[in-house]
């Protein structure tokens, strides 16, 4: 027996069922969507509305179908966006990489520092990258949201050219409970409180190579289709927003068993 559950919902079986379970008496042709004459068309657009409005459920698995064949057509699209950007994604030479630099799987993050869940999301990186132990992170600054976001990505990046990679960290840590303003003032006194030549790195903050990061990172995000953060890519698969470490913990073990 044939009946909804046994084939994809489309508007014609949809109509065909309805016609079928109502037991309305039509003529043969009736099932021919195409050929149905005005008086038969006006039954049976009443025969689908009464079996919808009986059977309400068969809409919300016709949306549930919908949105899994559309999430499934999302992966497989980010996939692709992913191999063909590679390079610019995972080996950036202007990105700070930490965690297990031998990692087998690589984390990627797009973070503004004045978003409130890419701030949310330390704790939850970082305790993927202790529990796990081989997972390889890369942080892409990616501001969004306003002039300060900027400034403080500028102040950022030009640590990491100025004093390298530890650094880096200290200050990335540092802005990312930073409730101060994200001025040339209030990153002088970061600086002078972490112990580093604030002179040196405000002085690199417009310069060409700190710009040249972030617009290459802007440049990236919009090949991605990425808009928002927090964003991360792992391996293939794209996180578009905030996951907690459980979530990504899950992704990484899917990773692994594939």
């Amino acid at each position: 027996m044939i009946t909804l559950k046994t084939l994809p919902l489309t508007p014609r079986r949809l109509a065909a069922a309805a016609v079928l379970a109502s037991g309305l008496a039509l003529p043969a042709q009736a099932l021919d969507l195409d050929n149905l004459s005005d008086a038969d068309r006006a039954r049976l657009h009443q025969e689908i509305r009464a079996y919808l409005l009986e059977n309400p459920e068969v809409i919300m698995e016709a949306v549930a179908v919908l949105e899994d064949r559309q999430a499934a057509d999302q992966a497989q699209a980010d996939v692709q966006l992913v191999r063909a950007n590679a390079e610019a994604i995972f080996d950036a030479p202007g990105d700070w990489v930490g965690g297990n630099p031998e990692g087998d799987i690589t984390l990627v993050e797009f973070m503004d520092y004045r978003c409130g869940y890419c701030r949310r999301a330390v704790s939850e990186v970082e305790g993927l990258l202790e529990s796990d132990g081989n997972i390889r992170l890369v942080l892409k600054e990616f501001p969004i949201l306003g002039e300060e976001s900027v400034a403080a990505s500028r102040f950022a990046i030009a640590t990491k050219q100025v004093a390298g990679d530890d650094a880096y960290k200290a200050v990335h840590d540092a802005l990312m409970t930073y409730n101060g303003s994200m001025t040339e003032a209030g990153f002088t006194r970061l600086a002078d409180a972490l112990g580093l030549d604030a002179n040196a790195i405000v002085a690199e903050m417009n310069s060409d190579a700190v710009t040249e990061v972030i617009a290459a990172n802007h440049a990236l995000a919009q090949r991605l289709r990425i808009s928002g953060t927090p964003a991360f890519v792992m391996e293939d698969r794209m996180l578009r927003g905030y996951l907690p470490q459980a979530a990504m913990q899950q992704v990484a073990d899917e990773i692994r068993t594939q």
